[in-house]
């Protein structure tokens, strides 16, 4: 369906609001729902289904649909996205699919990268924080890949917490940013700036292509050349060294993206 069919449908289901109008445009943004659960996935890993995240996913589409006023200067698309997002995210959180021993790794991570901050007075290394753990380099890979799901919830409370989904679905009525919300973003510009240094250059495109460009891990590995689960590695490696930087609010980036 082109934009000015989608247009005619929202206009129709708006003056109308049939249920055989609502059902048609929940099949048309279907596939936005496999997208963002497709972009969930990767911090996911095995924890969770991926016909589980589409089926959470559904229900935020179908609360997006229900919710969306056309009249307003923002594009569905953008809108659903944070629907779909959180009501993935709330699912995950309900029922409580991370281990006990993933949230115990987390701790022991945070733990040793501070006492070696602490003594080496600057950014602690991979090889540093493993030996202060007493694990393997691979280990501790291991570790923070299955330590995504984890991150990706927290950072979700935080946003919950703080106000950032209000916050964006207020933008979406006025168009216009507070002060505070445009002080907010050039601080949070100015910590993705300096977070983005701290990556290697393979890092650094990977983040780059997946976020910005869009790409899909099959196609960052083709550029890169190099496997997907190495693309998935780099970009794990780079999600908590941007963390160190930017803390808590890499919720909002991973939000706005």
């Amino acid at each position: 369906m082109d934009d000015n069919a989608r247009k005619r449908l929202w206009s129709d289901y708006s003056r109308l609001k049939s249920k055989d109008l609502r059902d048609k445009l929940i099949v048309e943004y279907l596939p936005l729902v496999k997208l963002v659960a497709g972009r969930l996935n990767m911090y996911m890993g095995s924890n969770v289904e991926f016909d589980d995240l589409c089926s959470y996913g559904a229900l935020g589409l179908i609360d997006a649909v229900d919710k969306f006023d056309p009249r307003r200067e923002v594009k569905f698309e953008t809108y659903a996205s944070l629907r779909i997002r959180g009501a993935i995210i709330d699912q995950i959180r309900k029922n409580d699919w991370i281990p006990r021993t993933i949230r115990d790794r987390q701790k022991q991570i945070d733990l040793a990268t501070s006492q070696v901050e602490n003594m080496k007075g600057s950014q602690a290394e991979e090889s540093e924080i493993a030996l202060a753990l007493g694990i393997s380099e691979e280990e501790l890979l291991e570790w923070r890949t299955s330590m995504q799901v984890t991150t990706l919830v927290s950072l979700n409370e935080f946003m919950d917490n703080n106000g950032g989904e209000v916050a964006a679905d207020n933008s979406f009525g006025s168009g216009i940013a507070t002060p505070e919300q445009y002080a907010s973003k050039r601080e949070l510009e100015r910590l993705l700036d300096e977070a983005m240094e701290k990556l290697s250059e393979k890092e650094h495109a990977v983040i780059n292509f997946y976020y910005f460009e869009e790409l899909s891990l099959k196609e960052i590995a083709a550029i890169l050349e190099v496997s997907e689960s190495r693309v998935s590695q780099l970009h794990t490696k780079a999600i908590q060294k941007m963390r160190t930087i930017m803390g808590d609010q890499i919720g909002i980036f991973a939000a706005a993206i």
